[in-house]
């Protein structure tokens, strides 16, 4: 059995800033740290290798120094890393992310199951896993906060939804965005983390993936983002409706209804 964790390395700030003829993320400066929704994916990775004694590779798209969210994927017990890294791959958008993440899924030879967290606390698209699947021609199970595999090819889980959960069942294989309540990640020991280091960690381009550019970057991104800022707080104000409770509620409700709430 073969599993591949999708990772994502996000900035270790909510001061982040595009550049405004790029559009894409300034990085200079700013420290990047592991997605914390892939780290549930690898322990539910890591979880299923104790289980089956399944492969895991840790996969991830970016500049060479997420070469260090690989390594730490690797300390908690991932048994390879493979960095997808090119200036061709900058500014992808979640459709030109996919098709990367999607060729090296196929070049690396595919797997059982592939796995993501829920969303990127950067971006909160939740878009790369379902677009993943499709690419592959794979059933997805999003949201996940139940996983079981079993010894004939099958997937058993739960997902979590806004208005309770949903039991889902199926083959392998299959693509599967996993939720916080899956799991609680280990830690990587620091033995392991030094251990990590003295692996060595594969590295694809476009070249690699037989992928033009046309489909990578920002010449694959049919969206860019111009702007990202922080909204404006809004001051609150409060008021206390006089009166006896008859007019007191009239009042009120004369008011709702200029807001147009009601």
């Amino acid at each position: 059995m073969k599993i591949i964790v999708c990772l994502k390395q996000v900035p270790e700030t909510n001061n982040v800033k595009i550049d405004p003829v790029t559009h894409n993320l300034q990085r200079n400066g700013i420290s990047g740290v592991i997605n914390s929704f892939d780290v549930n994916a690898i322990e539910a990775a890591l979880e299923l290798k104790d289980r089956y004694g399944a492969e895991v590779v840790a996969l991830t798209m970016g500049p060479p120094d997420y070469e260090k969210t690989l390594r730490l994927a690797m300390a908690m017990g991932a048994n390879e890393g493979v960095l997808l890294s090119s200036r061709g791959f900058a500014g992808a958008d979640t459709l030109a992310t996919a098709t990367v993440l999607a060729a090296a899924v196929n070049k690396i030879g595919g797997a059982d199951l592939i796995l993501f967290g829920r969303q990127a606390v950067d971006a909160d698209t939740g878009q790369v896993g379902p677009l993943v699947a499709e690419k592959l021609d794979l059933p997805q199970y999003t949201y996940v906060s139940k996983l079981n595999l079993s010894s004939d090819g099958q997937i058993d889980a739960v997902r979590m939804l806004d208005g309770g959960t949903v039991r889902v069942n199926g083959d392998l294989p299959a693509v599967a965005t996993v939720r916080s309540e899956l799991n609680e990640p280990r830690y990587a020991t620091p033995r392991n983390i030094k251990l990590s280091f003295k692996k060595d960690i594969v590295v694809y381009d476009e070249k690699d993936l037989d992928l033009d550019d046309s489909e990578i970057g920002q010449a694959g991104s049919p969206t860019i983002v111009t702007k990202v800022y922080t909204p404006t707080a809004t001051p609150k104000v409060t008021e206390t409706l006089e009166g006896s409770a008859k007019e007191a509620a009239q009042n009120l409700l004369t008011k709702l209804s200029e807001k147009s709430i009601l």
